[in-house]
């Protein structure tokens, strides 16, 4: 029987690319299990790297205390995470294109498993952190090549959005139930928050060997842009070095000044070399697809704007309020329980309504919810406080997160799914490291430490600072939304012509010629 060939439609109802039936799923066609499996499998790969990205930060206390490091080597067992993350997602999104997606995911999520046992058992802190880096290089790897999987497996329309729906969900329920997970876990023994994604991940690999489809281990076509490689990653790499480093030596320090001056020099050799090369790392011209280009700026903004308030809310209810690890993971709760529970109702509501509708309204719960945590005080309550702005953040961030990720890999061809599923990726990892560096700064520059008082007062700061980021994330995609509104309007009506009327005023003319 020979295959069949249908046409699908974007989430927006625009013509996408044929696809065969039997190379994707249709959405009249109920999902075969082999399917549910490669889908899980990547869902699980996700989850952990998100889950690594917020677990660790409430463990860090046992950590500097059980290895004796201070405070500015220990800041380092969370950037190191970001470091490898963030630097080198480009490369990973590029490389599964090239190597084959299914060949850089197995070997990618062998190595995160590796490098989690060494974490749970080395004494070292600089060794922890190195181990540290190694898992989050491989999380770079992982991720775009489970993302390029899926869109690569599941063509533009209901069934796509459906399948990155659920898989976005489940990494944004791991970035969400982070520190729910890790104050369990840091209750027993710090070590635990390294250990626990072992099993997974190792079980992870087994399934995946068996149900990843053949066509993820096939090669793209193209070279190797080596150049653009390095300058791309050192110049990432660097960039959340300076970020991370200047609330420690100063923003204004020759050290930073010069670093950042670096950076920029490597970002316009980078630039310069995508234009000439044949086959860049990043094409440019991926950029003119207004979608992408929004959803990539608006991911920057919006996610680094959650890791900023993320950081004041730990230090607001620990230190200020005087809540355990253990309560404060439980008080995050409602927020990543909504994330959880909207996995299987995602897709159907973004083929309802579209991302250009979802992502403001995404942008904009999470903004009231960072102007409703700045009635913060000194006596506080979970109730009054707390709860209402975690059930904002909450339906947020499933509305944002999904939705941001259909948009950014959207029109993109195939060949180029890794190369858009990096960038959205990086995006979001960059903004995090950055928003993070800034949200520091404005609490150390506040008087953050000076009595209840001065603490108060940075973290209104440092929440009011957030809140402008968002609301960045907020007028973007708004853009974005009008623009498709007009796009789907009507053209107006073409007047119809007296034809009879033309011919006489032309005979006129002549007469008087």
């Amino acid at each position: 029987m020979t295959p069949t060939t249908t046409t699908t439609t974007t989430h927006d109802g625009s013509p996408g690319k044929p696809a065969k039936a039997t190379d994707a799923p249709s959405d009249a066609v109920q999902w075969s299990p082999r399917l549910w499996g490669t889908l899980i499998v990547l869902c699980a790969a996700l989850f952990l790297d998100a889950l690594d990205v917020s677990m660790v930060g409430v463990a860090l206390p046992s950590i500097g205390s059980d290895l004796k490091l201070s405070t500015s080597t220990l800041q380092w067992v969370v950037s190191g995470y970001v470091l490898g993350y963030g630097g080198l997602l480009l490369l990973g999104g590029r490389a599964a294109d090239l190597l084959g997606r299914r060949r850089v995911f197995l070997v990618a999520l062998a190595v995160f498993a590796a490098a989690s046992l060494l974490g749970g058992v080395l004494d070292d802190g600089g060794l922890l952190i190195g181990a540290r880096f190694l898992k989050g290089a491989s999380a770079a790897f992982t991720a775009p090549a489970a993302l390029s999987i899926i869109t690569t497996t599941f063509p533009e329309g209901p069934a796509r959005n459906k399948a990155l729906s659920i898989f976005t969900t489940c990494g944004a329920s791991g970035y969400s139930l982070g520190l729910v997970l890790s104050g369990l876990l840091t209750s027993v023994g710090w070590r635990w928050t390294f250990l626990m994604p072992v099993p997974v991940a190792v079980i992870a690999l087994v399934f995946a060997l068996r149900v990843l489809p053949r066509h993820a281990h096939e090669r793209g076509n193209g070279g190797y842009d080596v150049a653009g490689a390095i300058t791309g990653t050192v110049a990432l790499l660097l960039l959340v070095f300076t970020v991370t480093e200047a609330q420690n030596v100063g923003w204004a320090s020759a050290r930073t000044i010069a670093s950042l001056a670096v950076v920029a020099v490597l970002l316009a050799v980078f630039l310069r070399i995508e234009q000439r090369t044949a086959h860049p790392l990043v094409r440019l011209g991926i950029f003119r697809n207004g979608s992408v280009a929004r959803a990539n700026l608006a991911a920057f903004t919006l996610m680094g704007s959650y890791a900023g308030f993320q950081f004041v809310v730990a230090l607001y209810l620990q230190q200020t309020l005087h809540w355990s690890a253990l309560e404060m993971g439980f008080a995050l709760l409602p927020a990543g329980a909504l994330v959880a529970l909207s996995a299987t109702r995602m897709g159907k509501i973004v083929d309802r309504f579209g991302t250009g509708r979802l992502l403001p309204l995404g942008s904009l719960a999470m903004v009231l919810g960072y102007l409703l945590f700045l009635r913060l005080g000194a006596h506080s309550g979970f109730l009054g406080l707390v709860l209402p702005t975690m059930v904002l953040l909450g339906i947020g961030f499933a509305l944002f997160y999904p939705s941001a990720n259909i948009a950014a890999t959207n029109g993109v061809a195939d060949e180029e799914q890794g190369l858009a599923s990096g960038l959205v990726n990086t995006a979001m990892q960059i903004g995090n490291a950055l928003v993070l560096a800034v949200t520091t700064a404005v609490l150390t520059a506040d008087g953050h430490g000076g009595g209840t008082a001065g603490q108060l007062h940075g973290y209104r700061a440092a929440v009011l600072l957030v809140t402008g980021v968002a609301v960045v994330a907020l007028l973007v995609t708004s853009a974005g939304a009008l623009l498709d509104r007009r796009r789907a309007a009507p053209l107006p009506p073409v007047p119809d012509y007296d034809y009879r009327r033309t011919e006489e005023t032309a005979a006129a003319l002549e007469e008087r010629v």
